[in-house]
C-alpha cells in the first residue's frame, strides 16, 4: 500500500509538469500563429521561397483550405492535452473558435492578406473536428 501511494504521489508530479510544459508550448505556439496570421504577407514564402506572396501548401484544398484545416486541428489538440485537467477548458474551447473566427476576419484590413470562407471553414471545421472528439472521449472515460 505504501509502495502504490509513493507511486500515485510521483505520477501526479510527472502530470503536473508535464502538463506545465503543454500550456507554454500552447501558448507559445498561439504567440507564433497569431504573428503568421496578422503579417501582411506569407512568413512561410519568405522562408521557403524567398517571395512573401507565395504561400506554402501541405495539401491540394478539398473545398476548405487545407492548410488552415491541418494547422487549427494542430493547435486545437494542443490546446486541449495542455488544459483537459484544469477549470478553464471551456474558456479554451471558446477561445479556440473564437481565435480561429477574428483571426480570418483580420485579413478583411491586414494589406497584402485577403478574408475567404474557405479559410474560415477550414479553421473552425479543425477546432470543431478536435472539440467533438474530446467531448466523445469525456463522455466515454
Amino acid at each position: 500500500i505504501l509502495i502504490t501511494d509513493k507511486t500515485d504521489k510521483i505520477n501526479k508530479i510527472i502530470m503536473k509538469k508535464i502538463d506545465n510544459v503543454l500550456i507554454k508550448v500552447f501558448h507559445c505556439f498561439n504567440f507564433i500563429l497569431i504573428t503568421f496570421y496578422l503579417y501582411p504577407g506569407s512568413i512561410l514564402g519568405y522562408i521557403l521561397y524567398k517571395n512573401s506572396t507565395i504561400q506554402p501548401q501541405i495539401t491540394r484544398d478539398f473545398f476548405i483550405s487545407s492548410n488552415h484545416f491541418y494547422l487549427f486541428i494542430f493547435f486545437s489538440v494542443i490546446g486541449i492535452l495542455a488544459y483537459q485537467n484544469t477549470k478553464r477548458i471551456k474558456f479554451l474551447i471558446n477561445y479556440l473558435f473564437l481565435l480561429s473566427i477574428f483571426l480570418e476576419f483580420f485579413h478583411i484590413f491586414i494589406p497584402n492578406r485577403s478574408f475567404e470562407l474557405r479559410d474560415l471553414f477550414g479553421n473552425l471545421i479543425g477546432v470543431v473536428l478536435i472539440v467533438v472528439i474530446y467531448q466523445f472521449k469525456k463522455k466515454y472515460e
